[in-house]
């Protein structure tokens, strides 16, 4: 039987007005649904509140059992989730099976989080019992992207649950159904109570009522820098907490000790992965100057060799860009820096919003496309002579999420590292890599530090209460 039921969200009240959500292989419209307004995000927060004060008392074992069976579900509707994913955000299959297989993930880990220890006895000057413990938020606004949508909406809203929060989600309309409605209809179907989580996809004056919202005092934000900043703002403005999760620029450094032969294949997906739609996308590839040549003639080879088309109907290796709006910020920044002399070395061109892999040389700080994140697959390879070259060309620029570093000396690699600003660091692999146990995020233009992910979570979606506890009232000297 189908988990979802175009019924079930063509029939909700919401006031926003209808929205087409379109597959970007083909244009064909695959569901229509009704966004939120800043009413009707008001209205989800009161009856998340209403509905979360039950739910935080609830035994920690029957939330646990909740999230489990949310994980379980994930992966036993596998195929129908998949071909959404596929099709409403232009991923190839594999990727797909990715984020359900770390949607499943984050449910486990999320759920062992309801059993963990919530507090800690303290020493006291006084006679007294003394002890911090971790209580719920209340209520969690959670604003997530297209690229990765299944994986940044479950990856705050199953944690959130976990430890006895309401949550409120705005997906991106263009991902409304795999990163939002989806995920409504597995928990649901795990028996999460009603009223707890409310899908709710919006434009940005849904987001920011979400964020303005009296009721919610923690934001979980996934988006580019300049909207997050806007967020961050707004939520310092009425004194809230914003988990910020933003763009990168990240660098693959490749040392003059590494196995070409190997890095090729590795460098390629760090670029090229579901069309370079990623924050952790390698958007700038370092090379020291002994292999450059040759790096730049080997991945212009391998991005010639991917097939590029529609993946729910063909076996390719890239799909769609999600829209023309990000298909013109992709091609105007490859155009502008060709005509500042970078050398096109592969790709530049598309057919509709398939657009071709690309590979740019002859790169400097002057070139768009390698000073500024693309969001698309655009592989922009620059040369260096030593380790102090290289550290001095990846710790520059405004952001610090991912960082890969390929040699045959790992501790040459971590050494190098230490000297790079980064929330994620890789030794001998590319720079997206994601699992639920790890925390995530990025500094400085990439985020907040590490929201998401193990014990980050705790720290992201409950407060810490101090508590005393006398045996007889405490005399003063007044």
């Amino acid at each position: 039987m189908p988990l979802l039921d175009p019924k079930t969200w063509q029939s909700r009240t919401l006031s926003g007005g209808e929205h087409a959500v379109t597959e970007p292989a083909t244009g064909e419209t695959l569901a229509t649904v009704t966004l939120a307004s800043a009413d009707d995000v008001a209205t989800a927060t009161r009856e998340a509140r209403a509905a979360q004060a039950e739910w935080a008392r609830t035994p920690h074992f029957v939330r646990a059992g909740v999230l489990r069976k949310a994980g379980d579900l994930f992966t036993a509707h596998a195929e129908e989730l998949r071909d959404w994913i596929v099709r409403e955000s232009g991923s190839i299959p594999g990727k797909a099976e990715f984020e359900l297989h770390v949607a499943a993930q984050e449910c486990y880990e999320a759920a062992a989080l309801a059993s963990r220890p919530a507090g800690q006895i303290l020493p006291s000057e006084a006679p007294r019992l003394s002890y911090t413990r971790r209580v719920a938020v209340g209520v969690v606004g959670v604003i997530s992207p297209f690229n990765a949508p299944l994986i940044l909406s479950i990856r705050s809203v199953a944690p959130a649950l976990a430890l006895g929060n309401g949550v409120v989600l705005k997906p991106d309309p263009r991902t409304a159904v795999c990163g939002g409605l989806s995920l409504a209809a597995v928990l649901a179907e795990a028996g999460l109570p009603e009223g707890l989580l409310h899908v709710l996809p919006g434009g940005p004056e849904a987001g920011q009522a979400l964020v303005a919202d009296p009721l919610v005092p923690v934001i979980s934000f996934t988006g580019s820098t300049a909207a997050g900043r806007a967020v961050g703002e707004a939520a310092g403005r009425h004194l809230k907490r914003a988990h910020l999760e933003l763009g990168g620029n990240s660098a693959l450094v490749v040392l003059e000790d590494a196995d070409i032969d190997a890095v090729i294949s590795t460098a390629a997906w760090g670029s090229f992965f579901h069309q370079g739609q990623i924050c952790m996308t390698t958007g700038r590839h370092l090379v020291h100057a002994s292999l450059y040549e040759e790096y730049v003639e080997r991945l212009a080879a391998k991005a010639d060799s991917l097939a590029v088309g529609d993946p729910y109907r063909e076996q390719v290796h890239l799909g769609p860009i999600i829209d023309d709006n990000q298909l013109a910020k992709i091609r105007g920044l490859v155009d502008s820096s060709t005509a500042r002399g970078a050398k096109l070395a592969a790709g530049g061109t598309h057919e509709r919003l398939f657009y071709r892999p690309t590979v740019l040389a002859g790169v400097d700080d002057t070139t768009p496309a390698y000073a500024e994140e693309v969001f698309g697959p655009v592989a922009p390879v620059r040369s260096f002579r030593d380790a102090d070259a290289a550290a001095a060309l990846a710790a520059d620029g405004p952001y610090g999420l991912s960082l890969g570093i390929v040699t045959r000396d790992t501790a040459r690699g971590l050494d190098l590292a230490e000297r790079i600003p980064t929330g994620i660091v890789h030794i001998n692999d590319q720079t997206v890599n994601d699992e639920a146990v790890a925390p995530f995020g990025g500094i400085a233009a990439s985020g907040t530090g590490a929201r998401f992910g193990g014990d980050a979570n705790l720290e992201a979606f409950t407060e810490l209460r101090w508590t005393t506890v006398r045996g007889d009232v405490a005399a003063y000297p007044f």
